[in-house]
């Protein structure tokens, strides 16, 4: 056993610069190869592995977030898995021929457990290979189809049907679209001054409409109060006689003796005797009489066998 030590140091001591060299180049070799050996798929992404020499595309595995060493000859290729947000703006032509300038927001992801089969049949471009040209064939069929001033208003939610069944297209490509945003929606200057006057008076005569049906339903209830206070007045006149404004009469002047402070009632005479209050008379003027009252409580018994 010494002696097969004995002969390997013998032969390493012998070949040491050459194995030093054959080291050296194997470690540059490394270093040089180490970002295809060694991958690194960070959070919210997915790879998929291409092999070379076994079989080409792996369609049936997804390789997940983490450190991941492969041979140098194959390449794993990664994807962002998370939810993503393209912008893209066109020119497209209406019915009348007229050119709006859309700019709209795609929100998409990829199917994650898919992303094998979309690697090998779209490719990592997917978003301008698919994405892109799906939305903005259905944007131009259907505004095609339209007005200028249906962009605008009636048409809105036929382009959100279509944007819908190009959605479903797309889906069946392995993307996932979130939701289609039209941001911006430019037509020519003087389209658009026309269209914005011609909406501003329709919104004026439904406005002028609404006064119009207000004041009416305003006479109305005018008419319906009027008739109300004139039936209230004929009821209330007919209600009032001479006995009850004397019986109110007596009832005041009792209330008046009841009080403890000194007090003086004037009341009028003749068939009534009714007292007044300031200038107000409520009796008969040629028969008044004065009287002073000095004891309440006489007065107040006076008052109760007249009642």
């Amino acid at each position: 056993m010494s002696n097969q030590m004995d002969r390997i140091k013998n032969f390493v001591r012998k070949k040491r610069p050459a194995i030093i060299l054959i080291l050296l180049f194997f470690g540059l070799f490394i270093a040089y190869l180490w970002n295809y050996i060694v991958i690194i798929i960070h959070s919210g992404e997915g790879g998929v592995m291409y092999r070379l020499f076994f079989g080409g595309t792996v369609v049936n595995r997804v390789y997940g977030e983490g450190i991941h060493i492969i041979f140098p000859w194959d390449t794993l290729h990664i994807y962002n898995a998370r939810v993503q947000e393209v912008s893209h703006e066109m020119n497209v032509l209406t019915k009348n021929g007229l050119k709006i300038n859309l700019e709209v927001s795609i929100r998409y992801y990829p199917e994650y457990n898919l992303l094998g089969i979309l690697h090998k049949n779209v490719g990592p471009d997917y978003v301008h290979t698919v994405i892109i040209p799906e939305i903005e064939s259905v944007l131009r069929i259907i505004i095609g189809k339209i007005d200028a001033e249906e962009v605008y208003t009636t048409k809105t939610s036929l382009i959100e049907e279509s944007l819908n069944k190009a959605i479903e297209q797309v889906a069946q490509r392995f993307i996932h679209i979130d939701d289609v945003i039209i941001k911006k929606m430019i037509l020519p200057p003087e389209i658009e001054e026309a269209i914005q006057y011609k909406i501003e008076q329709k919104h004026l005569a439904d406005a002028h409409d609404y006064i119009i049906e207000r004041e009416k339903k305003e006479a109305t209830r005018r008419v319906i109060e009027a008739e109300g206070m004139a039936k209230y007045n004929r009821t209330l006149s007919a209600s009032i006689n001479k006995n009850m404004i004397l019986w109110k009469g007596i009832d005041a002047a009792k209330e008046l003796s009841l009080s403890d402070n000194s007090k003086v009632i004037v009341v009028g005479g003749g068939s009534h005797g009714l007292p007044f209050y300031g200038s107000i008379l409520l009796d008969a003027p040629e028969n008044r009489q004065l009287t002073t009252i000095s004891d309440p409580q006489a007065f107040t018994t006076k008052v109760s066998e007249s009642e």
